[in-house]
């Protein structure tokens, strides 16, 4: 979240503008592009094995037998209760991580009231309609030397237009929209 935070900072932060950040600072924005890629990865992980939750509430129960029962736990690999209950609320998210994005955007944008929301909102548009140019443009299309980039891509753009959507005062799929 704290990097998240950080990244979101120096890229909308003034003088320049969102399109003059994303310029000026690419590393950043792809490290923010990595950062969305990984959770709409994970998070398709966690939906594809619904068994994880079911798997981590019969680890927890077997670890309230044992310590029942006085059965010592195996080396380190025991995790305390309050990690527990905090994993468990983790996992019964659908999206966890992208849940844990939305919010750490969303306060984010409440914390820096100085900083203008559109600053925000506009870096995300932007960051959407780049990855839409290089999906849709034949020329750039056909530099991608492997289909992960364009996975990478994909998973970019909906991350982005969903963060946008959680920002932005009337959504990302309103006409008013910068969402192309």
């Amino acid at each position: 979240e704290a990097a998240l935070r950080g990244l979101l900072g120096a890229l909308t932060s003034t003088p320049y503008s969102p399109t003059q950040h994303l310029e000026r600072e690419q590393a950043l924005a792809k490290q923010f592009a990595e950062i969305l890629h990984f959770t709409l990865r994970f998070d398709e992980l966690k939906m594809t094995n619904p068994a994880i939750q079911n798997d981590f509430s019969y680890y927890r129960r077997t670890l309230s037998r044992m310590r029942i029962n006085n059965v010592p736990a195996e080396g380190e690999n025991e995790v305390n209760n309050e990690l527990a209950n905090r994993m468990s609320l983790f996992y019964a998210e659908a999206t966890p991580m992208l849940k844990t994005l939305s919010d750490a955007t969303t306060k984010f944008v409440s914390e820096n009231k100085n900083l203008p929301i559109e600053n925000t909102t506009d870096c995300l548009s932007t960051m959407a309609s780049v990855c839409r140019v290089m999906l849709e443009t034949p020329e750039y299309r056909s530099r991608f030397t492997n289909e992960e980039t364009v996975s990478f891509c994909l998973r970019v753009m909906v991350g982005v237009i969903i963060l946008y959507d959680h920002v932005h005062p009337v959504g990302a799929f309103a006409k008013t929209s910068k969402i192309d």
